[in-house]
């Protein structure tokens, strides 16, 4: 809250955009005061009379927190209460009408938000009003920062001169450029930066004096065209690099420019959890090898014999018989004819086929005393018998057992034969 100040009347203030009898309470009165309420802006201005042209305080609301409704009774039972929250305290604010409380909320909160509220009940011609008052207030803030906006030569819009700008120039503040100049000694000991005015630059600069850190800081101004050293004996300089290029001849050499150096990584590196104990860890990318040259295609030349045909068939190799025990020669097994005859007929398809394997033979039991003529005598079956490593050719043992095969197999049939006549004769007697 501001005191009127001497010569402002009401007549050099902007028209209002809402008016009327406010009682007000503020943070430090005991009482309500009425004044004569004039919302212009975003601030309202107090006045004891609607014909007073001066004002006696003022309250602006750029340090507004809340606006809500007070629903304490009052002697004036039409009346409508407000507290209104404010940074620097608390006033309590009553309107003659419930009409006017709604009224005020509205213009209020329209030129603290710049925008109209829907949560209030309102006429629509009022709310058309709030519309006007809107747009009223845009305007008049956007030509109040045209008018409080920095000069396009001024440091705070360099961004079209920062081609020009010497290497040393960094936006920071006093404090920030000090920081900067204690914490990369390395990297320079003066540093140029704008002006706290934001109309002119300054220079800060860095040196070491028994162990301990002597801060100095210049400022430069703008002289026409060019730039003004504003010190004793001011120096005039054509542009800001030889604002710097003077520090350095003036000192001896004794001041670099700072030049913040970037740090770049050396190999690619990356975040990743371990999946055994889940912790995050950096890991190192692997090393990337040089591409290989592509390979140059061959010469055309004349194709080989054996490439030019077709491969139909590759024969496998042979696999290694497995060793067997040895037996001895002198059991001699037989076969019966029709085994006999399968498997020559097997022999002879292997060697018409050049098959590098011996055909397996099944074995038979040892020959025993055979009456040719005893028909129940039962024969065993049977059981193959794998090749042994130093058996003969199966065509040379074949030959030699054919003879030994042909008899008893002629014996045994013509025994069964007569066997079998004899038992149609015998049936014949019996049923005549």
């Amino acid at each position: 809250m501001q005191k009127q100040r001497p010569g402002r009347g009401k007549s050099a203030l902007p028209p209002s955009y809402y008016e009327g009898f406010i009682e007000k309470k503020g943070p430090k009165e005991k009482e309500h005061k009425r004044y004569w309420t004039s919302l212009i802006g975003d601030t309202l201005f107090f006045f004891n009379s609607s014909r007073d042209t001066s004002y006696v305080e003022k309250l602006c609301l750029s340090g507004f927190l809340s606006l809500t409704d007070d629903n304490s009774r009052d002697k004036n039972l039409e009346a409508g209460r407000l507290t209104l929250k404010m940074r620097d305290g608390e006033f309590r604010l009553t309107v003659p009408s419930l009409e006017a409380r709604e009224l005020w909320k509205g213009f209020i909160y329209t030129v603290v938000d710049l925008a109209v509220p829907h949560s209030l009940t309102l006429l629509p011609g009022q709310i058309h009003q709030l519309q006007e008052v809107l747009s009223e207030e845009k305007n008049r803030r956007r030509k109040q920062e045209e008018r409080a906006a920095p000069p396009a030569d001024s440091p705070a819009n360099c961004t079209e001169q920062e081609a020009e700008l010497p290497r040393c120039f960094n936006k920071v503040s006093r404090t920030e450029a000090e920081s900067l100049l204690e914490k990369y000694p390395d990297c320079g000991n003066l540093l140029l930066r704008p002006g706290r005015d934001g109309q002119s630059y300054a220079v800060s600069t860095r040196q070491e004096l028994n162990g301990s850190s002597v801060m100095k800081h210049y400022r430069v101004g703008r002289q026409g065209p060019g730039y003004l050293i504003e010190v004793e004996n001011p120096i005039s300089c054509s542009s800001l690099s030889d604002v710097v290029s003077c520090f350095i001849e003036k000192t001896d050499r004794t001041l670099v420019p700072f030049i913040l150096q970037e740090d770049y990584e050396h190999s690619i590196s990356f975040v990743q959890s371990d999946r055994d104990s889940g912790e995050d860890t950096v890991q190192r990318a692997r090393a990337f090898s040089s591409p290989k040259p592509p390979l140059l295609p061959k010469k055309p030349g004349l194709p080989s014999p054996r490439a030019s045909l077709p491969i139909l068939y590759t024969e496998p190799e042979p696999e290694p018989e497995a060793e067997l025990e040895p037996e001895p020669e002198e059991n001699i097994y037989l076969n019966d004819y029709c085994n006999a005859q399968s498997a020559e007929d097997t022999v002879k398809r292997g060697q018409a086929n050049h098959s590098p394997r011996p055909p397996l033979l099944p074995p038979k039991p040892a020959p025993t005393k055979m009456n040719p003529f005893n028909t129940k005598t039962p024969v065993k079956p049977p059981v193959c018998l794998k090749p042994k490593p130093n058996q003969r050719p199966p065509s040379e043992s074949m030959a030699t057992m054919k003879p030994l095969l042909s008899q008893p197999s002629e014996m045994l049939l013509h025994s069964v034969t007569e066997e079998l006549r004899e038992k149609l004769l015998q049936r014949r007697v019996n049923l005549s």
